[in-house]
């Protein structure tokens, strides 16, 4: 608690003197500042509300002599009072000054005084006596007609933004990009407010032609953010276009999906999935340039988790529904394989696409020793095109756990002596580095059979993943492990 308070200090202090200077100046510097600093701001008020909640009015002022001075300057502000909840949470600590019985002059003054504030607050957005007049003589009360005015407004605007961008090099009705710039400014206190997410979406969607982005840093982070948090619903067209313009939204996107993953208590298949889909991550990747981004990041944890179970169980899902995406945004590819998958052959990953179990079950055999050719010819020989080398296309392997299954049934299955072609491959899925010599060892194994061996070694890495998960899995009749046995009355994406 000490430390806190003295954290809440040292807070106080900062943004004191950030008030100060965003009140002094009203530059394009101390607009753009303010509307970075927004946020954080917002966090401060919840914290600073928390504290005084539980003091009396005279302990607030002992413990903060210039807390008037703080709100007054927040509350004309018309920045911080745009932006999402915090004119709401000024208005809990303006309460939190008000004495219900005052004692003296002076408090009755500051009761008079946090009333003219509160006032202010409450009439920041209406319209002055003419304007009133006018609306009333149009039959319109001027709490009516402020939302319709600001909603036209805003479809408006969106309506110039999309003319703007079908007008192309036409640049007599092009909108300028200094406007352009403005206007992402001005939105971003406004993002989470319903009415404004027409004007946003025309923003993401509309692209300049000018040689650098032109949109505000601050905008795209804004934005970005109150996505992550639910906080708007745009379509998934705007969402692309955010992490195609804005590389960092992207990213954070992704570590938003890896902080959930690893914070969440009881991590089954299913609720990876839920996680996964939630993300919006599968249907933005139907578009190659973002699909690269996110199977990169995936690969970087990989290498920094040295192949965990877990990291390539949640590959394989969000495969699978990357997959499941592609398949209900066009039946046909827009993009040909080669951009979602560049430096492998265009043959093994047509292959690998095909869901296991849709392969009649007398082809099995015959479709894995093909698999088998082609990785083998990657990794040893180098041909087909495959400049990445083994790991490469043991990368491309393990999104499609599937296969792996279907051999290591095959090999438990086979009475005679498996076929060479199928322990090569069970090899190299487990272990992608080891030379020709080591993975022709691996192949003969120390067990009775190879077959034995090398399934062994699957059943202890399929153990493993389970223990990862702490809920049981099965195959799922489609391409992945995909289900585990989660309770049916429970929500997968709700908190443990």
């Amino acid at each position: 608690m000490a430390q806190e308070s003295v954290d809440l200090s040292c807070d106080y202090q900062f943004w004191m003197q950030k008030l100060s200077v965003w009140d002094q100046a009203s530059t394009l510097g101390t607009q753009q500042d303010t509307c970075v600093h927004l946020a954080q701001f917002q966090e401060f008020l919840r914290k600073m509300y928390e504290a005084l909640k539980e003091m009396d009015s005279n302990t607030i002022f002992e413990r903060f002599p210039t807390i008037d001075q703080l709100l007054a300057k927040a509350c004309w502000n018309p920045f911080i009072l745009a932006y999402d909840e915090s004119q709401k949470i000024l208005i809990w600590c303006l309460c939190c000054l008000i004495n219900k019985e005052p004692q003296n002059s002076r408090q009755s003054k500051l009761n008079s005084w946090v009333q003219g504030v509160l006032s202010h607050i409450l009439s920041a957005l209406r319209f002055d006596k003419e304007v009133a007049l006018f609306t009333q003589g149009l039959g319109y009360a001027p709490i009516d007609y402020y939302p319709g005015l600001l909603k036209n407004m805003v479809l408006s605007l969106a309506s110039e933004l999309r003319e703007n961008h079908l007008n192309g090099f036409n640049t007599q009705r092009r909108m300028t990009p200094e406007r352009l710039a403005s206007l992402s400014r001005v939105c971003v206190p406004l993002i989470t407010l319903p009415d404004v997410d027409p004007l946003v979406e025309a923003l993401l969607v509309c692209h300049g032609h000018e040689p650098q982005e032109i949109l505000q840093p601050e905008f795209f982070e804004a934005v970005n953010e109150a996505i992550l948090l639910k906080k708007i619903s745009l379509p998934m067209s705007a969402v692309v276009c955010l992490w195609l313009r804005h590389l960092p939204s992207l990213e954070k996107a992704m570590l938003h999906l890896f902080e959930k993953l690893i914070s969440s208590e009881r991590n089954c298949l299913r609720r990876i999935e839920c996680f996964i889909k939630d993300s919006s991550l599968p249907q933005a990747a139907c578009h190659p340039a973002i699909f690269r981004v996110v199977d990169e990041m995936f690969r970087c944890a990989l290498l920094e988790t040295d192949g965990a179970p877990e990291i390539i169980a949640t590959i394989q899902v969000f495969t699978q529904c990357f997959l499941e995406a592609l398949e209900k945004e066009n039946k046909q590819l827009r993009f040909a394989l080669k951009t979602y998958f560049p430096y492998t052959s265009p043959s093994l990953a047509m292959v690998l696409l095909q869901d296991p179990h849709d392969v009649p079950r007398g082809r099995w055999l015959q479709t894995l020793k093909h698999i088998s050719e082609l990785l083998r010819e990657a990794v040893e020989d180098q041909t087909h095109g495959s400049r990445g080398g083994p790991l490469e296309s043991w990368f491309l392997f393990i999104h499609f756990g599937g296969w792996a299954e279907m051999v290591a049934e095959q090999l438990l299955r086979s009475a005679a002596e498996p076929p060479a072609a199928l322990l090569w491959l069970l090899a190299f899925y487990y272990s992608p580095h080891d030379g020709r010599q080591q993975r022709a060892q691996t192949m003969v194994g120390s067990s009775p059979t190879p077959a034995e061996g090398l399934c062994c070694g699957l059943d202890g890495v399929r153990r493993g993943t389970l223990q990862a998960f702490a809920c049981p899995t099965e195959v799922a009749r489609d391409r992945t492990p995909h289900v585990a046995h989660c309770p049916a009355n429970e929500d997968p994406s709700s908190p443990r």
